[in-house]
């Protein structure tokens, strides 16, 4: 009986999508369970560097979200009064000859939307929405599932892939609370058409200064901009993602910035922020026939830009898993675990170690700054930092 039961997904956002994706394709049945009311990313940008891509190609969805994407011939870093730019790394051909894929920038629906619609074309009833989990039980023949409607689902086993505020996570591990980073972060997606011709260049640009930083790189194949704002800063610590600011607020935050950051701050057609919260690695994410999944176990600053690509990574390492012990779904998750979780806790602490670079006193003037980054963004401590990022592969890594 147990074994014609689906396998449970509580969450389909990036990391949920892509468990049940890569499962689904190793020809095991799954239910996933959203609480939105209608599949739905928010309307940011993410960056998937070469392993992402490469992961995303093996659940057979790159070719297509690589159609939808920009690939960014290089990155740069801009300081943050004068403009004056550094070449961090080469996205372009060199990325591709030495990783096997591209950096892209993606609108974060439409990998939502790959993912989803390879789900469906797989099962198309796989997915249900307006089912928010709130718990789960431990029974006999696998584990029940609990929502906030009073209904239940009965599975094989349980992946809890509710986020950032997972209520599988609280369940098993106790409600540990983040603590405030001291900076809040403001995003915008803005259409490319608005901006001046200058700023609509195929680049990844990171503004860096004292006290603060700024992300910007283009979305769907150059029709958008997207800008993420990070300042130091202590009288926010609302952690949600959708709290309307206002231009004026940002531009405050970001005085003395270059032109071409108050150029676009000035032409966003909406600006939302959210206090960064950081949270210490988990060292554990399993308990028998229930384990977690991106945000729920390794949330993280988004210094690396990989927090999305780690939930990818995720979900094809735990179906390669369950693939190769389809009977024993509780070592399944346990050597998933065990393959997954150095790495993640590496990425989270590095992520956390970045905010001190993109934030240095040190970026004063240019002067300073060329100095800074020589010794701390030159080639030999950039590729310190990312090659080991980047050479990932989740199809082949030990399981």
């Amino acid at each position: 009986m147990a074994e014609q039961l689906p396998i449970l997904v509580a969450g389909c956002g990036i990391g949920g999508a892509a468990a049940a994706l890569g499962l689904l394709k190793q020809g095991l049945d799954v239910e996933v369970y959203e609480q939105a009311p209608a599949l739905g990313e928010v309307g940011a940008g993410v960056q998937i560097s070469p392993n992402g891509a490469r992961a995303l190609d093996h659940l057979g969805v790159f070719q297509r979200l690589s159609e939808l994407s920009c690939k960014p011939e290089v990155k740069q870093f801009r300081l943050w009064n004068t403009g004056t730019s550094w070449p961090m790394f080469d996205l372009g051909e060199i990325a591709v000859k030495e990783y096997g894929y591209p950096y892209l920038t993606v609108y974060r629906p439409d990998l939502l939307t790959a993912l989803t619609e390879g789900i469906q074309a797989t099962k198309p009833d796989a997915i249900h929405l307006n089912k928010r989990a709130i718990g789960f039980e431990e029974t006999d023949e696998g584990v029940i599932l609990k929502f906030d409607d009073g209904t239940e689902a009965r599975g094989r086993a349980l992946i809890g892939a509710d986020g950032v505020r997972s209520q599988i996570r609280e369940q098993m591990w106790g409600g540990a609370q983040p603590s405030f980073s001291g900076m809040v972060t403001w995003r915008a997606v803005v259409p490319m058409e608005q901006l001046p011709e200058h700023l609509r260049a195929m680049v990844g640009n990171t503004w860096i200064g004292p006290g603060g930083h700024v992300v910007t790189y283009p979305l769907r194949g150059g029709e958008l901009m997207n800008f993420v704002a990070t300042v130091d800063r202590d009288d926010w610590t609302e952690e949600g993602w959708n709290i309307p600011g206002t231009p004026e607020e940002c531009a405050r935050d970001f005085e003395g910035w270059h032109e071409d950051v108050h150029a676009i701050i000035r032409r966003a057609p909406s600006l939302l922020k959210w206090a960064l919260m950081v949270r210490d690695p988990m060292p554990q994410w399993t308990q028998g026939l229930v384990t977690l999944l991106g945000d729920a176990c390794h949330p993280t600053l988004p210094f690396l830009a990989q927090g999305a690509v780690m939930s990818i990574e995720d979900g094809v390492v735990l179906s390669r898993c369950v693939r190769e012990a389809p009977e024993d779904l509780a070592g399944a998750f346990a050597r998933y675990e065990a393959a997954r979780i150095e790495r993640t806790s590496k990425m989270v602490l590095g992520a956390r170690e970045n905010t001190g670079r993109f934030h240095a006193s040190e970026l004063r003037t240019e002067k300073e700054a060329q100095i800074y980054l020589e010794r701390e963004m030159s080639d030999a401590p950039i590729r310190e930092r990312y090659h080991w990022l980047y050479d990932y592969k989740a199809d082949e890594v030990a399981i």
